[in-house]
């Protein structure tokens, strides 16, 4: 534990000034969001409208000045390590016969926002795409014109009163307060207590914990929680249950800059299994415009890597082999520049694609339901076995 309480103590005492975009003077201009009042989403919305007003009064029909979403728009920056969304934009007309459905989805979506935000309350996504079935067809498409919409406007997602469904949980040595409610995650069972999905209602987080453990699998977590491995090594355990929702990645961020603890991620060795951590530090090219306020800087990777499979004698029936779409992933990723500039990573990628072998965490379980709680990880920490 000495190891683990040294880097506590290293990140609560180091003086991290977070770098912007604007800090760089970079040769792109960019698009970022902030987060914005009701108030303010609600002028910038009846400003969109104004302006489509006056251009059909003008003769010349109307349509929205979109920020393109698409993968030639986005740039990973070195020097903040987060993908960002460069500042390029298309005109969605409601003129074109390519672009009128999508338009008058836009309309249809900023006219909810404006009332959500004019009454003060928050709905899901789910709630938002049954208001008009019809019009949206599939919930796919309402999301995506959601991102839009909060690009267009400058907004963060959560400034538009509209949120994901419960997704993640997190238990462990964390109490925080939700709405007025103190909550005390250590007495949420193996369960845990599911992420607010309103990040603003969170606040005066505490904690005794060393260090914060990122799981990517509800399985996993489970085992940990029930394990209560959180009172034998002082953490706080947190997963999205797969793929990194928006909640989750904005409670990580919180706990980390609230708390100031190292993050150790623990994920299944298989190229998704890289994916979904470097969502968490780097950001996802859907979100590239909020990605200052949901990135996790420095988070390490600390199992189950490719290495580990030898390292720990992972029987052969345990280990899976990798598919075509699976190599082709991990050849992609080792093209990308978040991989390339960790040469350890690099290193742990190539192994993976070269053995063309993967393996869930779950493949630790072999050795008995215990091993990951009880000798994995306290192996892992006591050796500094991370990346």
């Amino acid at each position: 534990m000495a190891t683990i309480r040294a880097l506590c103590r290293a990140e609560q005492e180091a003086k991290v000034e977070p770098r912007s975009l604007a800090d760089l003077n970079l040769p792109h201009a960019f698009k970022e969001v902030a987060d914005l009042s009701s108030n303010s989403v609600v002028t910038e919305i009846e400003k969109c409208i104004l302006a489509a007003a006056k251009s059909i009064l003008a003769g010349h029909g109307f349509g929205f000045n979109v920020p393109s979403r698409s993968s030639a728009n986005q740039i990973y920056v070195p020097e903040i390590d987060r993908i960002v969304l460069k500042d390029k934009s298309s005109v969605r007309e409601f003129a074109n016969s390519s672009s009128v459905r999508k338009t008058a989805i836009t309309t249809r979506v900023l006219q909810l926002i404006h009332q959500l935000c004019i009454k003060q309350i928050h709905v899901t996504k789910r709630d938002l795409f049954y208001t008009d079935v019809k019009l949206f067809q599939d919930q796919g498409q309402s999301d995506a014109v959601l991102d839009d919409v909060s690009c267009m406007l400058g907004c963060t997602r959560s400034s538009l009163n509209v949120v994901a469904s419960e997704k993640g949980v997190v238990v462990g040595r964390l109490i925080f307060t939700e709405d007025g409610d103190r909550i005390d995650c250590t007495k949420m069972g193996v369960g845990g207590k599911a992420i607010p999905p309103n990040i603003d209602k969170v606040g005066d987080m505490e904690s005794d914990a060393l260090f914060i453990l990122l799981v990517e699998k509800d399985a996993a977590f489970m085992r940990l929680a029930e394990d209560r491995f959180y009172n034998r090594f002082p953490c706080v355990i947190v997963t999205a249950k797969g793929q990194p929702d928006v909640a989750t990645r904005l409670f990580l961020r919180k706990m980390k800059m609230d708390l100031k603890l190292p993050v150790f991620g623990l994920v299944d060795s298989d190229p998704y299994g890289l994916k979904i951590l470097s969502v968490y530090m780097s950001g996802s090219k859907n979100m590239s415009y909020d990605s200052y306020n949901l990135t996790t800087p420095d988070i390490k990777w600390l199992g189950v890597r490719p290495s580990d499979l030898n390292k720990y004698k992972i029987p052969e029936q345990c280990r899976l082999p990798m598919t075509d779409q699976d190599i082709k992933t991990g050849k992609d990723m080792l093209e990308e520049d978040f991989i390339k500039k960790d040469p350890k990573w690099y290193a742990e990628l190539e192994l993976m694609v070269k053995t063309k072998e993967k393996a869930e965490i779950q493949a630790l379980s072999s050795f008995g339901f215990q091993y990951l709680s009880e000798v994995y990880l306290p192996m892992k920490l006591q050796e500094k076995d991370w990346i």
